[in-house]
């Protein structure tokens, strides 16, 4: 294999050049207490931190950085860390995703205009794993991920606790009367315990998941919990193989490539993952020029056994999925439908990584002779009320509702429908379909996780607690019902969500993959013509940015300038 020299690397411009600029950049490097033998003739790795005190699944992010710095030192290059907009998930409004791209472009310009030569990406909570990815993607220098793991199980009056999925449950049951408030408060106290992302199959770790089997991670990374040791000593492997990948010049355009792709959605599915991973992997496969259309994604599901007995469309936890074998385990059980041959950035196969992988709970990680479900998590809808597609997790949904044709209940926003959901004398049943408009990737703005909408609580008190439910909006991982979810085009831009009315007849049909709009034509064109579009939720700031360049799910909510692989010129040196 041929390795780069030192006078080929990137940060050679910046630090071995023999000129006035270069001595400013190595003056002010002593500034901050380093010697000439700490970056002379290394690489410099970039540790891209989305730490910070208000994200609290990456709180030992701190100390995974300087673990990271430690296999980078060892491995004779030069760590300089860099701290990124941190997603936190349960804080930030209106959602994280209004603000996944941002960080996609900082991460992409941080590498750009600093002098680096690889890059450690540190991140886990949602959103940060596709933005760091993409940003990394369209820098295209060597790069990998420290994925943050799951939590630790919760707990409360010896029931285990899975974050989200128990959230919803429990909220549920205080709306029903059937717990106390005091009930809820020590739920509160004991669902989210140790650092780490959601232990349930939420976005975080499916993403996480999906991103060891693209080939991001080190080999057996995307599971182990954040607060065990294993963790801590992965963080330091990672530190040591990124110095390796930049001398041999390993970068994402070499290791991402269609194949890649449909190992990662193989993995969703074979997990019962996120909703949320397709709207991500489109994004990030974009970012090399690899297009994934809607199709595809249920081509695979139909093909993929439901393996992972997790929570929300199972039983156990992250923390047990890890115990029981890991992703590696999973694969190698179906490493028939996987692309083997596909490199990962430990510079082994991915084949080569799950050799030999076993199972060591079959109840926690099926065997294909008992899975779950025979196909994977996820199912793309067509239809005249989503031409663009729409998605659904209908391994989380009540089977009786698979196929289901009610009346429509029309919310014209988050607001209106948090103001009537509750009223006693909603016109609902519980063969309505509760429609939420203007909660996409414009309307929301950001496509909040408003897709799981709640149960009306009149209904909750007869014993309902599912109904099929419509929105352009997305909805955690961790939720669970007959959530459709995603709709293209989106209500707010005019698409057909825009044109339901109160009592128009719906028809879901999961295993014929479609979602109808029971409305003729010529009256549908009708309401088209009279609608009038919303005005513009921001007058300026990146929310005016965010709303020029956003594109609909169905393409990823990437920014249009941000997709696609024309190369971004080095900077200049003077």
């Amino acid at each position: 294999m041929t390795r780069k020299s030192y006078e080929e690397l990137r940060s050679y411009r910046w630090y071995g050049v023999d000129d006035l600029r270069s001595f400013g950049h190595r003056s002010r490097a002593k500034q901050m207490g380093y010697a000439r033998e700490d970056w002379a003739g290394k690489p410099v790795i970039a540790i891209i931190n989305t730490w910070s005190d208000i994200n609290p699944c990456h709180t030992h992010f701190r100390d995974r950085a300087e673990e990271v710095k430690r296999g980078v030192w060892q491995a004779g290059g030069f760590p300089v860390e860099m701290p990124a907009i941190s997603l936190s998930e349960p804080f930030q409004k209106p959602t994280t995703m209004m603000y996944r791209n941002l960080l996609a472009l900082e991460t992409e310009e941080l590498l750009r205009s600093y002098p680096c030569d690889g890059a450690v990406l540190l991140g886990g909570c949602d959103k940060t794993t596709p933005a760091l990815f993409m940003g990394a993607a369209s820098m295209n220098i060597p790069a990998l991920f420290v994925p943050a793991g799951p939590m630790l199980r919760g707990n409360w009056r010896g029931k285990t606790l899975g974050s989200g999925s128990d959230t919803w449950k429990y909220w549920a049951e205080l709306r029903a009367g059937n717990i106390t408030e005091d009930d809820w408060e020590e739920i509160e106290d004991g669902i989210a315990r140790t650092p780490g992302t959601c232990m349930t199959m939420g976005t975080a770790a499916t993403m996480m998941c999906a991103a060891e089997a693209l080939g991001l991670t080190l080999a057996d990374a995307g599971s182990i919990p954040a607060a065990d040791s294993n963790h801590a000593r992965m963080a330091t492997r990672c530190g040591r193989r990124i110095v390796d990948m930049v001398w041999e010049d390993v970068k994402p355009s070499d290791v991402f490539t269609e194949k890649s792709f449909e190992n990662a959605i193989t993995t969703v599915m074979a997990m019962g993952g996120s909703t949320n991973a397709v709207v991500h992997l489109v994004a990030m496969a974009g970012r090399l020029g690899v297009e994934l259309d809607l199709e595809r994604f249920d081509e695979i599901s139909k093909r993929t056994p439901f393996l992972a007995n997790i929570r929300p469309s199972g039983k156990y936890l992250m923390e047990d999925f890890f115990y029981a074998g890991g992703l590696a385990g999973l694969l190698n059980e179906m490493k028939d439908i996987l692309h083997l041959d596909c490199m990962t950035v430990n510079g082994k196969t991915l084949g080569e990584n799950i050799e030999g992988k076993d199972i060591y709970n079959e109840d926690v990680i099926r065997r294909r002779n008992n899975a779950l479900s025979a196909e994977g998590g996820l199912a793309v809808l067509r239809g005249n009320l989503a031409p663009g597609g729409a998605i659904i997790k209908h391994i989380a949904a009540d089977p009786s509702l698979h196929t289901h044709t009610g009346p429509a209940v029309v919310f014209k926003d988050y607001n209106d429908m948090a103001a009537r959901i509750d009223d006693p004398d909603l016109p609902v049943t519980k063969d309505s379909v509760l429609v939420l408009q203007n909660a996409g990737p414009q309307g929301g703005p950001g496509m909040p996780e408003w897709g799981m909408l709640p149960i009306p609580k009149k209904l909750l008190e007869q014993g309902v607690r599912d109904m099929v439910r419509i929105s352009d909006a997305r909805m955690s991982g961790t939720s669970y019902g007959t959530c459709v979810l995603h709709v293209a085009p989106e209500s707010f831009v005019g698409g057909p969500l825009a044109h339901v009315h109160d009592g128009d007849m719906i028809a879901l049909d999961i295993p014929g993959r479609t979602l109808k709009l029971l409305v003729d034509d010529a009256e549908l064109a009708a309401r088209s013509a009279v609608w009038v579009a919303p005005e513009a939720k921001f007058a300026r700031g990146f929310g005016a940015i965010y709303a020029a360049h956003i594109t609909q799910a169905n393409k990823g909510c990437d920014f249009d300038v941000l997709e696609g692989t024309a190369p971004t010129p080095e900077p200049e040196i003077h």
